[in-house]
C-alpha cells in the first residue's frame, strides 16, 4: 500500500506562512492524484486542495484560493502545500491524501484511499 507522511506544520502567527510536505512511500501506478484535507476539533475533515499526478491540474477550496497553492516535485516525490497569509480559521490537523483517477478534483475524503497521520497547524492570532 502507499505510505505517506506529512511534515512541516506548526505554529505560526497570523499571517504568516507555512508549507507542509507529503512525501509517499512509492510512487502509484497510471492516473491518480494528491489531496490535502484538514480536521479542526470537533468538525469534519475538509478538502483544501488537490493535485492530479502529472502537476497539470490543482484544485483549491474556496476558503484558501489566493492563499495557499498546491505543488508536486515528481522527482523527489513530494507534494506541497504552501500556505500564505494563515488565519486561526486555518488551524487544523493537516492530513495528506492520495486516490486513483476516481479522486482527480475530488473533494469527498472517501474518494481518496490512502492517507498520512496527520500534522497540525496552529495559527494564532
Amino acid at each position: 500500500q502507499v505510505q505517506l507522511v506529512e511534515s512541516g506544520g506548526g505554529l505560526v502567527q497570523a499571517g504568516g506562512s507555512l508549507r507542509l510536505s507529503c512525501a509517499p512511500s512509492v510512487r502509484t501506478v497510471g492516473l491518480y492524484t494528491d489531496g490535502w484535507f484538514r480536521q479542526a476539533p470537533g468538525k469534519e475533515r475538509e478538502f483544501v486542495a488537490g493535485i492530479s499526478g502529472s502537476g497539470a491540474s490543482t484544485y483549491y477550496a474556496d476558503s484558501v484560493k489566493g492563499r495557499f497553492t498546491i505543488s508536486r516535485d515528481n522527482a523527489k516525490n513530494t507534494v506541497y502545500l504552501q500556505m500564505n497569509s494563515l488565519k486561526p480559521e486555518d488551524t487544523a490537523v493537516y492530513y495528506c491524501a492520495r486516490g486513483g483517477a476516481r479522486a482527480i478534483g475530488a473533494m469527498d475524503p472517501r474518494e481518496y484511499a490512502y492517507w498520512g497521520p496527520g500534522t497540525q497547524v496552529t495559527v494564532s492570532s
